[in-house]
């Protein structure tokens, strides 16, 4: 405001200095070409100089504007468009949340002809369109999808692979996520899409292969990537024998299985529950002797309860040496229940029956189980000694009556009456 009113003062005081040059002195301007000559004051000319400025600007201005009016048409219809395709594209993705799958498809597919981002809206349009069953929609939604923004292959490559997952697609998924793995190498959520084929598809050496990637990038859980693992060799090592042809001799059987064992992470083979799937797959192909050889060596290298106990319950080529061997591993492991078992089972090899019995003992009362109760109670009846097995029973009723609920018992002395 001060500063409008400043420059009114100036103004004044410039035209009262001005008019009084005009009255004082008008001056004299002639203006001469060839034959014509013009006379005039100054201040006139300085009037028409001015005017003639202002129109000539005003005619320059009126020409431009009256010979671009498309271009200012075309904006405006380009943003009046955008404004409509943001509104439904909000309005769509809000009906794909509510699942309301055909009026999301229609509504983000009519705002994707129009929109700055059309991937988005094809994108979420092909999902609507899936929802619905629509292969051939989301099909051409998803081209679509690759033809409005080339350079997001990888984004659109990604819907099409979860899609053809969905539908159990497995072969065209397979394929699709192959590429992927080559344009983008360290996705971890392809590498996971990827993993989710392999178990579907069973292709369990395929998976062999991809859970160290999967656990370089640590796409996966410690925990889910160790439960992967065990799924996944463990069909290895049941397939290296179950698929061979029926007439493959035993020996030969033998032979895929120690390969395919031998091939295993050495961490894998460490691990309690596969060694139990391999003994078990030798002593059925008659390599029990083998089957207790690899045992005592994985014992020896790492003290594992699982592994002592399965010790006990194969048979070696010399049950004396196998027993004498699990003697030494109890000068280290006295507090061992699962060595007390395994040494009561291997003293029953040797028929050693008094030593069985203390053996078993000893293992009830470190850990009272219902197997060393059965071995136990089982030897006893067959040394005469059925009483004792019965009162045994009776002690430990709890460990092979498991899940019985609370109820009231009657007294004693009523059972006698």
């Amino acid at each position: 405001m001060k500063k409008l009113f400043l420059l009114l003062l100036i103004m004044l005081a410039a035209g009262a200095w001005l008019g009084e040059k005009m009255i004082k002195d008008s001056g004299y301007v002639l203006v001469a070409y060839d034959q014509t000559t013009i006379e005039t004051s100054l201040w006139v000319l300085v009037v028409l100089i001015a005017v003639s400025f202002v129109a000539f600007h005003w005619l320059v201005n009126l020409i431009t504007r009256t010979r671009f009016p498309t271009a200012k048409l075309h904006a405006w219809k380009e943003h009046r468009n955008q404004r409509i395709s943001r509104r439904k594209t909000l309005k769509g993705l809000t009906l794909l949340s509510e699942g309301n799958w055909a009026q999301a498809q229609k509504q983000l597919a009519q705002a994707a002809e129009k929109s700055d981002l059309p991937l988005i809206n094809y994108l979420s349009a092909a999902r609507a369109a899936h929802e619905q069953n629509n292969d051939q929609a989301t099909d051409d939604l998803l081209q679509k999808a690759r033809s409005s923004t080339p350079e997001a292959e990888v984004t659109v490559a990604i819907t099409q692979a979860e899609i053809q997952l969905s539908r159990g697609q497995l072969e065209p998924c397979l394929a699709t996520l192959l590429r992927l793995r080559s344009l983008a190498p360290k996705n971890s959520y392809v590498m996971k899409l990827l993993k989710d084929v392999y178990l579907r598809l069973n292709d369990w050496k395929a998976l062999s292969k991809l859970i160290p990637v999967l656990r370089s990038h640590q796409a996966l859980k410690e925990d889910e990537l160790n439960a992967l693992s065990s799924e996944c060799y463990s069909h290895i090592l049941n397939e290296s024998v179950a698929n061979l042809p029926i007439e493959t001799s035993d020996e030969d059987r033998l032979t895929a299985l120690g390969r395919t064992w031998r091939e295993l992470p050495t961490e894998q083979t460490l691990k309690s529950d596969l060694v139990q799937q391999y003994t078990e797959l030798l002593v059925s192909l008659g390599a029990e002797s083998r089957a207790e050889q690899n045992l005592r060596d994985l014992i020896k290298k790492n003290w594992d309860e699982k592994l002592v106990n399965l010790y006990g319950r194969v048979s070696g080529e010399n049950a004396k040496k196998q027993l004498d061997q699990a003697r030494s591993w109890a000068k280290k492991h006295t507090e061992s229940p699962a060595l007390l078992l395994t040494l009561g089972r291997l003293s029953m090899r040797n028929q050693y029956w008094g030593q069985a019995v203390k053996y078993f003992e000893q293992s009830l009362d470190l850990e009272p189980s219902a197997e060393t109760l059965g071995e136990l109670t089982r030897l006893l009846r067959h040394l005469g000694e059925s009483d004792q097995a019965q009162l045994l029973l009776q002690q430990n009723i709890n460990l092979v009556t498991t899940g019985l609920p609370e109820l009231p018992m009657p007294e004693e002395t009523q059972v006698s009456a």
